[in-house]
Parts: structure tokens; C-alpha cells; sequence
């Protein structure tokens, strides 16, 4: 069993979540916009409507896991896997079925966990002010950055759904490495609803990012998960 030790701790791989509550929202966005977003990667977007990308903004209240209690607010793109461009070239429902996330920014609140993830794994995650209200029907985060507002985002719940446990796959970009993570989740208590967020974006760079891909505006889908659970594996360099 690979392990890792962190801050004078050991974490052993895959990494357990127990217990988390997740809320996502996706925004259709120009492809050529995205493209020149995450072309530090080497990786292409996925072009699931024609000339859109999918970019994805999610934040997670991790209540039990090895790597502590934290907030994390993350932005990634749905991306075509190396290896199957050939196949996904079409776009359209081809590129959906072969897609994976590549995470942009992923800023947390504790210092354990930001280490964990960059040594482990190659998140982007960095050190943010996180403040998650979720007792509410409106699920809301508010991320800072060096005292500036990054975002502020509301998520309305929509009508439940079921949701076996699913595979999925993860890329990162760090140190001129871009890294495959392989995860799995699984939830109870999850929702579905078309649109569902309202953003408001404040004068951070990477507001001004999410700015000149078109946010805010309606948002596609957005999903809640009440209570998830969640394995990492061992990142693989590409």
C-alpha cells in the first residue's frame, strides 16, 4: 500500500472520505475560450454542444476523511482523455461519454490538506477564505483570496434522484506534470435540477477568468449530494 507522509503524518493511498456534502453547477462555455484556459495542460476540452466546453464549479464541506475537515471550492473543464481524441472528434455525446475533469483552481481552508493534495496528487489547491452555509434550503459559498472576493455562489436543490456509487477520473497540472487520479463516489441524498445558481463574481484574477467565459449566466444543470463518500487513488504522471 503506497503511503505518504505528510507534516509528520502518514496517509496511506487510496485516500477515504466518509462523509461529505458536494454541490456542483456546470455553465456552457466557448470552447476556444476554455481551450486557451487550460492549455498549460496539454489537455482539449470536450466539446459536448458544438464550440462549448463545460466549465464546472464546485464546493465541499468535508466533514470526515483521512485528510482532515475542510472546505474546498474548485473550478474544472470536462476534458477529453489522452487517447481517445481520435474517437471523440465528433464531439457531441462521443466527447461526454469519454470525459473527465481537469482541475483549474481547487483552494481549500487548511494547510494539511493543501500539502496532502500537491504532493500527492498534483491539485492546484491553495490556501482561500471558504465560507460555506449549507443548513439552509439554498446551499451557498463565498470564497476570498487575499481579501478579495473571488465568488459568491447560491445552488437551489432540485428533485432527488438515485446515485450508485461511479467511477471517475480526474487530471491535474502541476510542476509541468499532468497527472491521471483515479476516484470513485458514491452519495445519498442527491438532487438534480436544470440551472439552480445564481453567481456573483468579485475583482480577483480568477473571477476575472470566469468573467471572459461568459459568467455569470444560466447555469446548465446543478447537482447537491447530502451526504457523499469518496476513495483516491495513486496519481499517475502522464
Amino acid at each position: 500500500m503506497a503511503s505518504h507522509l505528510i507534516q509528520g503524518r502518514t496517509v496511506s493511498l487510496p485516500v477515504q472520505v466518509r462523509d461529505a456534502t458536494v454541490c456542483s453547477t456546470m455553465y456552457p462555455v466557448r470552447a476556444d475560450a476554455a481551450r486557451a484556459v487550460i492549455a498549460y495542460s496539454g489537455l482539449d476540452v470536450a466539446e459536448v454542444f458544438p464550440g462549448k466546453a463545460i466549465c464546472t464549479l464546485i464546493f465541499v464541506d468535508y466533514r470526515d476523511g483521512d485528510l482532515d475537515t475542510y472546505h474546498e471550492f474548485g473550478v474544472a473543464f470536462l476534458v477529453r482523455q489522452p487517447g481517445t481524441a481520435g474517437t471523440a472528434s465528433a464531439g457531441g455525446l462521443s466527447d461526454l461519454r469519454n470525459a473527465a475533469a481537469f482541475i483549474h483552481w481547487l483552494p481549500v481552508d487548511q494547510s494539511f490538506t493543501m500539502e496532502a493534495g500537491r504532493s500527492m496528487w498534483g491539485f492546484p489547491k491553495e490556501l482561500a477564505e471558504i465560507d460555506l452555509r449549507l443548513s439552509s434550503p439554498y446551499k451557498r459559498c463565498i470564497v476570498r483570496k487575499d481579501g478579495r472576493l473571488v465568488i459568491d455562489l447560491l445552488l437551489k436543490p432540485g428533485f432527488p434522484v438515485p446515485r450508485p456509487a461511479v467511477p471517475l477520473i480526474a487530471y491535474t497540472h502541476r510542476d509541468g506534470v499532468t497527472r491521471k487520479v483515479p476516484a470513485e463516489m458514491s452519495g445519498r441524498g442527491v438532487r438534480v435540477r436544470p440551472g439552480g445558481a445564481l453567481v456573483r463574481l468579485g475583482n480577483h484574477p480568477i473571477a476575472k477568468e470566469l468573467s471572459e467565459l461568459g459568467l455569470p449566466k444560466r447555469a446548465l444543470l446543478s447537482t447537491t449530494v447530502e451526504r457523499a463518500s469518496m476513495s483516491f487513488g495513486a496519481a499517475v504522471d502522464l
